[in-house]
């Protein structure tokens, strides 16, 4: 294991389907509801949904959770940093909840919307916290998964995203070695 970097494990983005920045959050719905059932019925090895630019450079990728964030536009205008140090944890929901008037209108509304809403709206660039260079050590990454719970992580040579290495993949493969410790 002490060997093995990120480039041993990742899986290069030709590998993933993908979705133009351009496509709605129902686009962005029905797509990931595809990938799943190419996933489930073994048509497809991954079921993470990259986002591309209209030069077809990956920016990100789209989960169901972003689906649900890009329903409320009202995301966009919140700044983590600065809530966490003005409220502290304890109190962070009440308080952007107030001040952001986040879920206010009924669900139903905020869906009917979904046709309006672009993903580049909503999707964000990778954080420092998610971001791997092919040759890191996984070490490194260990300590990302379990600090940060990212899914996956966006593996960049220079400026471009190259690979994802994804949660599943580290753990098979720490599993496989402490099972072989343990013999």
């Amino acid at each position: 294991m002490e060997t093995l970097t990120v480039r041993d494990l990742m899986v290069p983005t030709d590998r993933f389907p993908r979705i133009s920045c351009r496509a709605t959050l129902y686009e962005g719905l029905s797509a990931l509801e595809k990938a799943q059932e190419k996933f489930l019925s073994g048509e497809s090895e991954q079921r993470i949904l990259l986002v591309e630019d209209e030069g077809g450079k990956v920016m990100g990728k789209l989960s169901p959770i972003d689906l649900l964030g890009g329903l409320e536009t009202n995301y966009k205008r919140v700044n983590v940093e600065e809530s966490l140090s003005r409220f502290g944890l304890r109190y962070i929901w009440t308080s952007m909840q107030n001040d952001y008037n986040l879920w206010e209108n009924p669900f139903k509304d905020l869906c009917r919307k979904a046709e309006e809403v672009r993903i580049e709206d909503f999707v964000k660039a990778p954080s420092e916290g998610q971001t791997v260079a092919p040759d890191d050590p996984l070490n490194k990454c260990f300590h990302l998964f379990v600090m940060n719970r990212h899914d996956a992580l966006f593996v960049f040579e220079g400026d471009r995203i190259v690979g994802l290495l994804r949660f599943s993949d580290v753990y098979r493969k720490a599993a496989e070695t402490m099972q072989e410790c343990r013999l």
